[in-house]
């Protein structure tokens, strides 16, 4: 595959002259020059292109001076304008010029117009950095409605627990509202580092779906809030739940956050990513304070309509919330490479011929939630063989068939998920200790290969569900999986190449916490 950058050759640098002549050798204030350009040449904020085509003339000195400025063909394009150099016949002067780079006429624009444009670029600007990829627009508006609807409800939610404790009114307890908010907040952060410890990897193999289901959980908590004033008995208690929800929501947010700005750098630029980010938050969450401070104003005169205002808008608000945040992640294009990720890239490559790129993949993962994981056939698990879902003689002729070189095996076995009583059969690979990127990358294309010899044909399934593994099943086993290896070798390089092309980390493959289980290889 060849790159789609080719830098210009040394043979074309060598040939390159001077676009014009001197007529004479230039003196300390040199003379008009009078240029007739093609092509424009362009400085835009974030790429420079460069083609130069002048004509030089035979007669640069003769005939009557211009009557005003020489147009030169280089414009610089910077916060929303458009400026142009020209010749004045003793100096150069940067005019401001309005239109593209392929026409240029001045033109007296409208004030009101001019302000426009400069306070929206300026906007724009202050809230979106100056190198990312397409998709993080789309990212930022639904990140709008998220953070808008998100923070208008937790101030409806903390007036609510105001109210549930007595905070304005005659009978209120300081001292027993300070004690009950301080447990609440002790509990949640308690129950944070738990759940921080308890799920770290997690974070990198299954960012989106832990942050779509703690968003939902964030939600839940504030419904739960809203409940204090109900059941002011029980507030310590519902104001502990919906603490620590929102405590474990705050840290998936801060665990992820960084995977997600990365995937929008396409300079290396990711501090001022994660800048923007944080001013979108509060500017968002600031917008999101007037919207509910305004709704409570439209209802001061009457107290009974205000506090039922949290109920009415809670519905509509929390699901304009979770629409927002599940759109937003739709739009997180991640390159990193996970167990499910590299399935879905080497099921396209087995189809089609072809490396999805990261968007492609991103639409086809979506969020993954658990009940939509494992419903294909013959699933691909990595790992080390379960001793209740083996499959006996089969797992053994695949670990005697191990030699010193190899740093992966697979066999059969039956996995069950969850509580389900009946497993699936599926495809166990299991990776040896200091097996490589290129080794997963490597066992997982022969285990695709595997699996679409095995989807073709129901005579596997019928033999393994009946308990037949005899010499049979077992020789026909080592000849599919010595043909799909052989195939996998094959197709190694050139996958390596387009993965490389399309921007996939190939670096570092990122594991769960039972994918990372490896076995050695003990030759005794």
């Amino acid at each position: 595959m060849q790159s789609t950058l080719n830098p210009i050759s040394n043979s074309s640098s060598h040939q390159f002259q001077l676009p014009w002549k001197y007529a004479k050798p230039p003196q300390c204030i040199s003379k008009t020059l009078k240029f007739t350009s093609k092509k424009t040449l362009t400085f835009a904020a974030n790429s420079l292109r460069t083609s130069i085509n002048y004509e030089p003339e035979e007669s640069l000195n003769k005939g009557p001076e211009p009557a005003g400025p020489t147009k030169l063909p280089v414009v610089v394009r910077g916060s929303g304008r458009v400026s142009r150099y020209f010749w004045d016949g003793n100096c150069l002067q940067l005019i401001s010029v309005d239109g593209g780079a392929s026409s240029f006429r001045f033109e007296s624009d409208d004030q009101f117009r001019k302000l426009f444009k400069i306070c929206s670029l300026t906007v724009r600007d202050f809230f979106i950095p100056k190198q990312v990829s397409g998709n993080y627009m789309g990212y930022v508006k639904w990140k709008f409605l998220h953070r808008l609807f998100s923070s208008a409800l937790q101030v409806l939610a903390t007036q609510a627990m105001f109210r549930a404790i007595g905070i304005g009114h005659s009978h209120s307890l300081p001292a027993a509202a300070a004690l009950n908010w301080v447990m609440k907040d002790g509990l949640g952060r308690l129950c944070r580092c738990i759940y921080t410890a308890s799920l770290a990897s997690a974070f990198d193999t299954n960012l989106k779906r832990v942050r779509f289901l703690t968003s939902v959980m964030f939600s839940l908590s504030i419904g739960v809030e809203l409940l204090t004033p109900v059941f002011p008995q029980y507030f310590l208690l519902l104001a502990s739940l919906a603490n620590i929800a929102k405590q474990i929501s705050l840290a998936c947010y801060l665990a992820t956050g960084s995977a997600v700005h990365r995937s929008f750098a396409v300079a290396d630029n990711l501090g001022e990513i994660s800048a923007k980010a944080q001013i979108q938050t509060v500017c968002f969450d600031n917008l999101g304070l007037m919207l509910a401070a305004s709704l409570n104003m439209l209802l001061k005169n009457n107290q009974r309509l205000q506090a039922g205002l949290p109920f009415v808008v809670y519905p509509i608000f929390s699901a304009i919330d979770l629409l927002g945040i599940y759109q937003a992640l739709k739009h997180v294009h991640l390159q990193t490479l996970t167990k499910d990720r590299l399935e879905i890239i080497l099921d396209k490559w087995i189809e089609s011929g072809h490396v999805p790129s990261p968007a492609e993949v991103s639409k086809d993962e979506g969020i993954d939630f658990l009940w939509s994981k494992g419903r294909q056939m013959w699933p691909i698990r990595i790992g080390c063989i379960n001793p209740k879902g083996q499959i006996p003689k089969l797992s053994m002729m695949a670990m005697q068939s191990l030699s010193g070189e190899d740093y992966y095996f697979m066999c059969m076995e039956i996995f069950c998920r969850g509580l389900a009583r009946k497993g699936q059969l599926c495809i166990l690979l299991c990776l040896r200790e200091g097996a490589s990127s290129t080794d997963i990358i490597l066992g997982m294309l022969q285990a695709c290969y595997v699996r679409k010899a095995l989807q073709l044909s129901s005579w596997w399934m019928n033999m393994v569900v009946a308990g037949d593994v005899s010499d049979l099943v077992l020789n026909e086993w080592f000849k599919l999986n010595e043909g799909s290896k052989q195939c996998a070798k094959r197709d190694m390089c050139l996958l390596n190449e387009q993965m490389s092309g399309l921007g996939w980390a190939m670096k570092n493959i990122l594991l769960s916490t039972q994918e990372r289980v490896r076995y050695s290889f003990v030759d005794d």
